[in-house]
């Protein structure tokens, strides 16, 4: 029987594939949002027994989402959780940083976690339960330059995040983050893959974190476990940042 359906953005593959992939093995049927197809996840939650919806979303366009939130409304079981997962990380100092790329960043990263909050949220405070998990950044805690859009993006994330839980915890909706470390992903290693080399030696488990690292934090972030648990921002970094 299915818990319902976990939404999850950016899940074609990377990091939100592997979220997608996990709430499926828990039981939830999956709809993806992200801007490519999504066959290859469709793929992996099908292999699990679970329903599986995606669409071409734009995440910073109102219209967009909720035009998604419609379509996932006819075709799945109601929405239970959702993760906003969609984020871009240019690489560029401040002064390289134009105020296109600032829009652009804040746009996906921020803007469109708002917007898919404003597309399904209503639902789960009218169902009197949900699970919202937020994608923050451990950046937002270190000495990480040429990525002041990125960080700044990341900050309102965990903003939104705890100012959302205030207004919805009664409802019996949590809202919550998880602030990953670098992450081992071809299109992260595509940006920086030196800093690969490094980053991991100032972690308290001195290796590369693997998606699936990450994947238990939103599993519990979703689950009837984390019902107590809201406004909170969860580091998984293996022990880089202390919070």
């Amino acid at each position: 029987m299915s818990k319902g359906t976990a939404v999850v953005t950016g899940a074609a593959n990377g990091i939100g594939q592997a979220y997608a992939q996990r709430l499926a093995a828990d039981g939830f049927d999956i709809a993806v949002a992200d801007v490519v197809d999504a066959a290859a996840t469709r793929a992996l939650v099908e292999a699990a027994g679970r329903r599986f919806f995606s669409a071409i979303v734009d995440v910073t366009s109102p219209a967009s989402t909720l035009q998604f939130a419609t379509d996932v409304s006819a075709n799945m079981a109601p929405v239970v959780a959702l993760v906003n997962n969609a984020g871009i990380y240019p690489w560029k100092s401040f002064e390289d940083t134009d105020y296109e790329t600032w829009r652009k960043v804040m746009g996906v990263n921020l803007d469109g976690a708002f917007l898919m909050c404003k597309a399904f949220v209503p639902g789960m405070v009218a169902r009197r339960h949900g699970r919202v998990v937020n994608v923050a950044s451990t950046t937002f805690w270190l000495n990480a330059p040429e990525m002041t859009a990125y960080i700044a993006s990341k900050g309102g994330v965990i903003g939104l995040t705890r100012a959302l839980a205030s207004e919805i915890g009664a409802s019996g909706v949590t809202a919550n983050a998880i602030a990953p470390g670098l992450t081992n992903t071809k299109s992260m290693r595509g940006v920086n893959e030196e800093i690969y080399e490094y980053l991991p030696k100032q972690q308290a488990i001195p290796r590369v974190i693997e998606p699936q690292d990450l994947v238990g934090v939103v599993s519990f972030l979703c689950s009837s476990d984390s019902a107590f648990v809201t406004g909170q921002t969860i580091v998984a970094d293996g022990g880089q940042v202390r919070v």
